[in-house]
């Protein structure tokens, strides 16, 4: 299982999601960070927190970092990449509404479900990122439908922290995220090559 240094995401990267969270496309990149503790493999439970009554899911593609990025290039960006996972960051849509700020709405352990492994040498421009929810289709949407590509993200955050090998850049999601209840298993694919699946369970402590 990926165990990253630090976790990069970013918010409203894709047009038709921002327009169904009610929010205006950024003008830059909007990067906020999930704790390496909310990391769980494929198989593992998403537990739903009591201090929450709406947690979503939210499909994305995970860029996982090569060799170190600090102010780099496009150009240097993308040599920089060891390769992509299926990753979905969790989100208590009702904190993250209430609360100043991400942390606690997108921190909860087992909030950030990754593929094992990343897998290299894929063309980024097509890559198409699906969530099934018990088996039926929420999302999908490919790399092409971002608003700032892959490579223009890695570089936007370089210039303002080091990415180290081994951390995740989780690149938005697009159009599709809905409630998340007991019973529920979320499956999160990435250009058919990477995938990470969930059950979802209540706290019970």
């Amino acid at each position: 299982m990926i165990r990253p240094g630090k976790i990069v995401c970013v918010g409203r990267n894709y047009r038709d999601h921002a327009r169904e969270m009610g929010n205006d496309v950024p003008v830059e990149p909007l990067i906020f960070l999930k704790p390496p503790s909310s990391v769980i493999a494929t198989g593992s439970p998403i537990v739903l927190p009591r201090a929450s009554n709406h947690v979503e899911f939210e499909g994305e593609i995970g860029v996982v970092i090569g060799t170190a990025l600090r102010r780099a290039t496009p150009e240097e960006a993308l040599a920089a990449i060891r390769g992509v996972v299926a990753m979905n960051d969790v989100t208590a849509r009702d904190l993250q509404r209430s609360d100043a700020q991400w942390t606690r709405a997108k921190g909860f352990d087992s909030f950030c479900p990754v593929a094992a492994a990343p897998v290299p040498d894929l063309d980024l421009d097509t890559l198409t990122i699906v969530t099934r929810v018990n088996d039926l289709e929420r999302q999908r949407a490919t790399a092409a439908d971002m608003v700032f590509p892959i490579h223009d993200l890695l570089a936007y955050i370089s210039r303002i922290m080091t990415l180290d090998p081994g951390d995740l850049v989780a690149t938005g999601t697009p159009a599709g995220v809905g409630p998340l209840v007991p019973g529920d298993v979320v499956e999160v694919i990435v250009g058919g090559v990477s995938r990470v699946t969930n059950p979802v369970i209540a706290d019970e402590e």
